[in-house]
């Protein structure tokens, strides 16, 4: 048995090499580095797949989000409100604005956006709802939207370890990242979709906002040498866009893989004591970014995982500290749901390349671990 990878990069590309190769020599040829036919080409891609008007590849899932706040122009010290328990990308990028995050708690069963924690947390300097689709689906959209709607905020999502998700329900229908006013994403290479570096793409229906955030990925400019804005230097590379798009044909079936594998965990591990399986929404569609259990305590949480690593099984704790915890953005806030969550949430391997072989070590060392500890 090979050994095993949170996201096996390498059996991806063995399984792709000839495709990605060919995408790539073809950029290499044309030498058309900087904004060339392969990005163009995946964001019309990305917007025909997902039902959205306008993409705008940018260099990073940061700058998209970056970008998505610049482009609303929101005054300082506008409240935005996010989740506690998320990666720092978000919060991060709000006080470089001079905006301030409000962080609010998430379900603990599902790890999204709790909603009555966001209706309590708008004020009159609220200006905007910034949900993180978590490991895989999609936060409450529907109610989020009418909240937003009520109270004339923006609404804009991170879609990054989300692309792909389905929210469906009979009054709103669309995918992650392509239903408020403005949606981000990540090609970092472990999503998904991953590119061989840094990528990220910003989704709208807008037209004047689509102008705007284009304009500001490449410096102000509508007209070469003519800046109207302050923006940034932010261009999906074409050599990525490359990958992207073949990568982007198989998505679906990247799509499938992680839900079998989700399945044959949830099947291996039902009915453990101190563990629970990841928990789906009713309205939205699950891909799978992340596979994560939730211990009943942290004791067993970090025993647990040191137990795997001497497997040589690897696990990830996203996230072990809470946002408002954090040196860099702390606040005073009581959220303790989320506090919790830092203490007890493991995530296993997930990727459409882990075999049945590799994933019934992993839960039979499971089972193993936690037979003994009754």
């Amino acid at each position: 048995m090979r050994s095993i990878q949170m996201v096996d990069l390498q059996g991806q590309y063995a399984r792709l090499a000839s495709e990605i190769d060919a995408a790539m020599k073809q950029v290499l040829q044309r030498a058309d580095f900087i904004q060339g036919g392969a990005v163009r080409a995946l964001e019309s891609a990305l917007s025909e797949r997902y039902e959205v008007k306008h993409v705008i590849g940018c260099a990073n899932g940061t700058d998209a989000l970056q970008l998505a706040f610049m482009a609303l122009d929101l005054p300082a010290g506008s409240e935005v409100i996010t989740p506690a328990f998320s990666y720092a990308a978000l919060t991060e990028v709000l006080l470089l604005l001079g905006l301030k995050p409000v962080f609010v708690e998430v379900d603990p069963d599902t790890f999204l956006m709790d909603l009555s924690s966001v209706e309590a947390a708008i004020t009159p300097k609220t200006k905007a709802i910034a949900p993180v689709h978590l490991y895989g689906q999609m936060a409450s959209m529907e109610p989020l939207l009418a909240l937003a709607k009520k109270h004339n905020l923006y609404v804009v999502e991170d879609a990054a370890q989300a692309i792909g998700a389905q929210y469906c329900t009979p009054g709103e229908h669309g995918f992650a990242g392509t239903m408020g006013h403005i949606g981000t994403t990540s090609f970092f290479p472990s999503k998904n979709l991953g590119c061989f570096g840094d990528g990220g793409a910003i989704f709208t229906n807008d037209d004047e906002l689509a102008i705007r955030l284009r304009s500001l990925a490449n410096h102000g400019q509508t007209v070469k040498y003519q800046h109207d804005l302050v923006g940034m230097n932010s261009r999906l590379d074409t050599l990525q866009a490359a990958v992207l798009l073949v990568k982007l044909t198989h998505l679906s079936d990247f799509e499938k893989r992680r839900r079998a594998v989700a399945h044959r965990y949830d099947e291996g591990l039902a009915g453990l004591n101190g563990i629970e399986v990841p928990k789906r929404t009713m309205d939205s569609s699950h891909v799978f970014h992340q596979y994560t259990l939730k211990c009943q305590d942290q004791l067993l949480r970090d025993s647990l995982k040191n137990h795997l690593f001497e497997h040589q099984i690897p696990s990830m704790i996203y996230y072990p500290i809470p946002l408002h915890w954090q040196t860099a953005y702390k606040q005073v806030v009581n959220l303790p749901v989320s506090e919790d969550l830092c203490g007890r949430v493991l995530s296993l391997p997930i990727c459409p390349e882990l075999t049945n072989e590799q994933q019934d070590y992993i839960i039979n060392n499971i089972r193993n671990f936690i037979q003994k500890t009754q």
